[in-house]
């Protein structure tokens, strides 16, 4: 495993917990920050032993948004500094079943939409701009009910980047993506869950607990490979017609009764004991 310094990874009952780690600066996001998380994403999304990622913060905070240093020197030059640019075809899952998402969601973080294990991000604390994007290409959010969100961009002169206004509208909808991303403003967890950011709002202590009882229910529960086939399937639906969709599913169906899992899970049932799903 590699040695990281701005994120930590552990792996246990098939859930890979990957935790933020800046907690004196809120875990304020970097280019080294990044590039450790897309690693570790895609050590976690090729390790048979891991079923599902949960994505959280260390210390007090998830992420409070870029780190104003690197904020400041952009401003001071009007450029991104290129060790903060990121190259999103490092992180492939080429024999990851289920229909490819990858060429539909291009950019800094597709590839946690290309990654074949369901994302769940446990939102601890303070949560803003690139911090909130980042959410956004989890599969399931779930954030503690005083966590504070804001997209920031506006109160910063910036714009709505690395596809928050694609991806917010079809979340929670046009009038509230406008309203947050217009007004910059504030709001906490159990507003977030209201607009249908969140799953689920919890009070702090029982965030952790639920979104890890939830990943390990899903690691023995559910089959790896239908997770991943699903995931890409909804991913996929946003560009597809009605009809490719189905297409997609019909082609999908017939290759999921030739697989192992739909075998297992036939005879787990029957023989009402926890089904023993092969690994991707």
């Amino acid at each position: 495993m590699s040695t990281y310094t701005e994120i930590e990874y552990a792996l246990s009952e098939g859930v890979a917990t990957i935790s933020l780690s800046r907690p004196d600066k809120l875990n304020a996001w970097t280019a080294v920050m990044a590039n450790e998380l897309r690693h570790a994403v895609g050590v976690a999304g090729h390790d048979p032993d891991c079923r599902v990622i949960v994505l959280t913060g260390a210390g007090r905070g998830f992420c409070a948004g870029a780190d104003m240093g690197g904020l400041q020197s952009t401003a001071a030059s009007g450029t991104t500094s290129g060790s903060s640019v990121m190259h999103p075809d490092d992180v492939r899952f080429p024999d990851a079943p289920g229909p490819d998402p990858e060429p539909d969601y291009p950019g800094r973080f597709g590839y946690l939409f290309a990654c074949p294990k369901p994302v769940i991000a446990a939102i601890n604390g303070p949560c803003a701009g690139i911090g909130l994007i980042l959410t956004l290409y989890a599969d399931m959010r779930f954030g503690a009910e005083d966590a504070k969100f804001t997209t920031a961009f506006a109160a910063r002169g910036l714009i709505a980047e690395h596809g928050i206004a694609w991806l917010l509208p079809r979340l929670i909808g046009e009038a509230h993506a406008l309203d947050i991303l217009l007004s910059a403003r504030k709001f906490d967890g159990r507003e977030a869950a209201e607009m249908g950011l969140l799953n689920k709002a919890l009070p702090g202590p029982d965030l952790l607990p639920h979104v890890l009882d939830l990943a390990r229910s899903l690691s023995v529960h559910a089959s790896p490979r239908s997770m991943a086939v699903m995931k890409r399937q909804v991913r996929r639906s946003y560009h597809q017609t009605f009809g490719q969709s189905l297409s997609d599913a019909d082609a999908e169906m017939q290759q999921s009764f030739e697989a192992p899992d739909f075998a297992e899970g036939v005879d787990s049932f029957l023989a009402r004991r926890a089904p023993r799903f092969q690994g991707i």
